[in-house]
Formats: C-alpha cells, sequence, structure tokens
C-alpha cells in the first residue's frame, strides 16, 4: 500500500515545545474503569497514566500532584497535551488474582457490614487486564519551562517510573529526545517505528494510529474518556471526561526500526544530541 506522507502543517495548528517519549514494556496497563473485581485497561495510555508519571518522577506527593510548579509562569502537569503513537497495540492479557488468604484474622478482608470475613473464605478474586508486548511513542506537547523539567526529572526520577501499574516496567530509553521545537513533526517523520512485525517490502508508507489530546486539522474520529485527573489523593481520587480524537496517519517505512529496535532508537537520539539535530 502506498498513501502520501503526512503532512505535520495539516495535522496541527500550532508546534509548542515538547519532547518525545517511547512507552514499552513486557506488560503495560491504563485503567479508567477499575472497580472491585475488575481491572481493565484502555488500548493507549492515559492522560491519568501520564500526569501520574511525571508526578512520582518529580516526587510531588499526590495531594500536591496536580498544583502549579515552581517553574516561570506556574504550570502544572494538567497544561501538557499528548499525541500517542501506536506503534505496537500489544495483545490482551488477564490475570487471574487472588489476595487475602494468607492474612491473619485481624487483617482479613472487610464485609460489606464493616466486619472480617469468616476463615477459609477470605480469598479475594481480581482480574486484572493487561497489554503485553504494546508501544507507544508520545509526543508531549507544553510550555518551554515544564518541558525541560520534565526531561530532567524522567532522566533523574524521584519515585521510577511505570506503565500504568507498579509492576509494569518500562524498557529503555523511555525519554527518546531532548526537548524540541517541533516534537509532532519528529513523532510523524522521523522516530523510529518499533512495529510489532516487518512491513512488506513494496509498502512506502505504514497506517499507524494516532491518538490525539487537541482536534487535529483533517477529518478524525472524535471519542470521550473519563481519565482528566481532578484530584489524586488516595480516597478521593477523580477523574473528568475529555474529548479525544484519533487518525489514521501513513508514516514512511523507513521509520521501521528493525525486529531489534534498540540501535536504531540509540542512533536517533545521538543525532538529535549533535550539533547539527535533524530539523526542529
Amino acid at each position: 500500500m502506498t498513501a502520501p506522507a503526512t503532512d505535520p502543517h495539516s495535522v496541527t495548528r500550532t508546534a509548542p515545545a515538547g519532547l518525545l517519549l517511547r512507552l514499552a514494556g513486557v506488560l503495560s496497563a491504563y485503567g479508567t474503569d477499575t472497580a472491585f473485581t475488575r481491572r481493565g485497561t484502555q488500548p493507549h495510555p492515559t492522560r491519568s497514566a501520564l500526569i501520574g508519571m511525571f508526578a512520582a518522577a518529580a516526587g510531588r506527593p499526590r495531594d500536591q500532584a496536580l498544583g502549579p510548579l515552581d517553574l516561570p509562569g506556574r504550570p502544572s502537569y494538567t497544561d501538557l497535551a499528548f499525541t500517542i503513537r501506536v506503534d505496537a497495540p500489544g495483545t490482551p492479557h488477564t490475570d487471574f488474582h487472588t489476595t487475602g488468604s494468607a492474612r491473619p484474622r485481624h487483617e482479613q478482608l472487610r464485609t460489606s457490614k464493616g466486619g472480617r470475613r469468616p476463615e477459609g473464605k477470605t480469598t479475594h478474586v481480581t482480574r486484572r487486564h493487561y497489554l503485553a508486548d504494546a508501544c507507544f511513542t508520545v509526543a508531549v506537547h507544553g510550555p518551554d519551562a515544564l518541558i525541560t523539567y520534565l526531561a530532567h526529572t524522567l532522566e533523574h526520577p524521584h519515585f521510577a517510573p511505570y506503565l500504568g501499574r507498579r509492576a509494569c516496567v518500562p524498557d529503555e530509553p523511555l525519554v527518546l529526545t531532548p526537548p524540541l521545537t517541533d516534537p509532532l513533526t519528529h513523532l510523524l517523520h522521523h522516530a523510529p517505528l518499533t512495529l510489532p512485525t516487518p512491513p512488506d517490502p513494496d509498502d512506502d508508507h505504514i497506517p499507524v494510529t494516532v491518538w490525539w489530546d487537541t482536534p487535529p486539522a483533517r477529518p478524525a474520529t472524535h471519542r470521550e474518556l473519563a481519565d482528566e485527573p481532578v484530584d489524586f489523593t488516595p480516597h478521593r481520587r477523580r477523574h473528568t471526561v475529555r474529548s479525544r480524537w484519533t487518525t489514521i496517519e501513513h508514516l514512511p517505512a523507513t521509520l521501521y526500526a528493525g525486529t531489534d529496535p534498540l540501535p536504531a532508537l540509540a542512533a536517533y537520539r545521538h543525532r538529535l544530541e549533535e550539533p547539527c539535530p535533524l530539523p526542529p
């Protein structure tokens, strides 16, 4: 299949400062509808997961995670916008999980009446959903000072980053680029693609799903998702519904990073750190 390359100026009206992240790992989970015995995942990183990762990397307490930062202009993580490229959607995986069976009586699970479950009936069964071997390249857009601060804290985190849940450890590199003038151009034209299967040798372009926080200029599918964090404080966690958009972008097949993407990723990062990097 051959399609024209995406013109970055046709899908964005501004070119704010930003950087690229690569969220890849054996397992990841981005839940929005977690309740009781079922813990689901969205098919892509959520705003809540990304903002929570950034606040944790900076060492901010949960009740202060969304507050203004001591930076020029007093920005907060909610000022950031994300464009998410789905390199590999991953395979859905369900973990049959039990808790509580080995706890002493005073630590056994509570009943709806406030007491404790009787011995022999304290096991609590949950099903936790994950994405296996998923990979997302994320363009983070925002104020200059905040982007510079974000790059530093992710490279030197106070709390280790994870992909939605603590058991989901990210692969390297997590921070794919230094701060850029136009991260969207890099996302769509330069950043190596980690695909689950090689493209066909006859293909000049590859259809790739992209999720947008802001409406692109081209036609897009609109959806809503309750992943805008309002409060991360334990027992007061709250999110609101936001709009998001999705498009299929036809990216150059030459971006394919191969079956072992690390050398291509390292070379890409190295070129950006040289005195004459790729076009901004």
